[in-house]
């Protein structure tokens, strides 16, 4: 019983987390601030208490602002979802702190996805934050995690300097470079190869699927890499800390 309330309550904690992160995702591109109360996204309308309960709100409503009738953006509920799933994974693998530090790093992830997926952008203030937490949380010891802060960015910068060299142009930001240095604090140093791996599957088949359903590629036919490192680091820390808890 005890091993269920873990799961549990990473679940109830990422619907919080969630909630935030919707706000997050769909205010800060328009430029807008994240304090004031939380309201609707068409009509600006002050929300209440009863309207700011995650998923059930959305439900009870049909999906609708009670003020103004207009649909509320399916990524509210959708972040807040996935944010729950990834509190009772991280909770299931390893419970206790190391659990809560896991689901912490998969809601950046999750944040850090969906705007690059949608934006084309890694915001500092969230991936840095994340590679301090990595250098603090992160597996193995204080120089293990430094070493794979090291060689994860290092190894993107290089290919990033590499291919400016080569065609004259940026072909991957720098926040992809901060990102994968968060990364490899916060996965050491052994599992970066995998990363990379799974990434670069992630980004092909994010091509192809688009190619065979005859939309163009994001950004200037652009494949947001740092979308597809944070939605692959998430699985392989879930992967490290469950064995190692076994």
């Amino acid at each position: 019983m005890e091993t269920l309330l873990w799961p549990i309550l990473g679940a109830l904690l990422g619907l919080v987390a969630g909630s935030f992160l919707a706000t997050l995702v769909v205010r800060w591109p328009r430029g807008e601030g994240l304090g004031g109360r939380s309201r609707c996204d068409s009509c600006g309308k002050p929300l209440g208490p009863l309207e700011l309960v995650p998923l059930v709100s959305a439900l009870v409503s049909r999906g609708r602002c009670r003020a103004c009738g207009a649909a509320i953006d399916r990524r509210h509920s959708l972040l807040e979802l996935a944010a729950a799933l990834i509190g009772a994974l991280a909770m299931l693998a390893s419970p206790g702190t190391v659990g809560l530090s896991g689901a912490l790093l998969g809601w950046a992830l999750l944040a850090l996805l969906a705007l690059d997926a949608e934006h084309q952008w890694l915001p500092d203030r969230i991936t840095l934050p994340l590679l301090a937490l990595g250098l603090w949380l992160g597996a193995g010891d204080f120089t293990d995690r430094l070493l794979g802060a090291a060689i994860g960015g290092g190894a993107l910068l290089l290919l990033a300097l590499g291919y400016r060299a080569l065609r004259g142009r940026d072909g991957m930001g720098l926040g992809d470079v901060k990102l994968m240095a968060a990364l490899g604090a916060w996965l050491g140093p052994l599992l970066l190869g995998p990363l990379m791996l799974l990434a670069a599957l992630l980004g092909l088949g994010m091509a192809l699927g688009l190619h065979l359903r005859g939309r163009p590629l994001p950004a200037g036919g652009r494949i947001p890499f740092g979308a597809c490192l944070a939605a692959a680091a998430f699985p392989l820390w879930l992967f490290a800390s469950a064995t190692a808890w076994a």
